[in-house]
């Protein structure tokens, strides 16, 4: 059977959007508040608990690594969206505006996707969800690189197409874990 990858992103992608409008619901904007780096620092943690789950085969809380991707996602959108506005003081997005933020996001992820992923004629579907796991851990630690170093690159793609990256990374993860869920 032929894979639909635009069909399968869009249902991750609407998961994703799903649980980030929820957790606006009980939590408002909230995070306008993270600087970037404390941002980079809570995805840090969660592909962290991703590793640890695969390399030690269980895990002691009762959440598997789907979660944790989707708030690689999530969280990957919000730095994003802190990048396109600037860090506040205190919350500034009503749900509807913080939605639609997010959406355009995870909208521009998807049109970059589609582009790296008609070149790479769909390689991540012969990747190991933890090969993409390490790369999601590789692109945060040169996202704190760039970070330490104020944002600046000489040759490097920046800060925001290495969110960008780790989006889509923990999108094709999710449609891996739930065509294995189906087989």
């Amino acid at each position: 059977m032929k894979k639909d990858t635009t069909t399968e992103y869009q249902q991750v992608i609407a998961q994703c959007r799903d649980i980030f409008d929820k957790k606006m619901k009980d939590y408002g904007a909230a995070w306008r508040i993270m600087r970037t780096e404390s941002l980079t620092d809570q995805i840090f943690i969660k592909a962290n608990r991703i590793r640890s789950i695969q390399r030690k085969k269980e895990h002691l809380v009762n959440e598997g690594v789907e979660p944790e991707f989707i708030g690689i996602i999530n969280y990957s959108a919000m730095a994003i969206i802190q990048l396109q506005l600037g860090v506040v003081d205190k919350p500034d997005l009503n749900p509807e505006k913080a939605s639609a933020l997010h959406e355009k996001v995870l909208n521009d992820a998807f049109d970059l996707m589609s582009k790296k992923n008609h070149d790479y004629d769909e390689a991540w579907r012969s990747m190991r969800v933890s090969s993409m796991t390490d790369l999601i851990l590789m692109k945060l630690l040169r996202v704190k690189e760039i970070e330490d170093n104020n944002g600046k690159t000489i040759i490097s793609e920046g800060l925001d197409a290495n969110y960008f990256d780790m989006i889509n990374y923990a999108v094709f993860c999710m449609i891996q874990i739930n065509e294995s869920k189906q087989q």
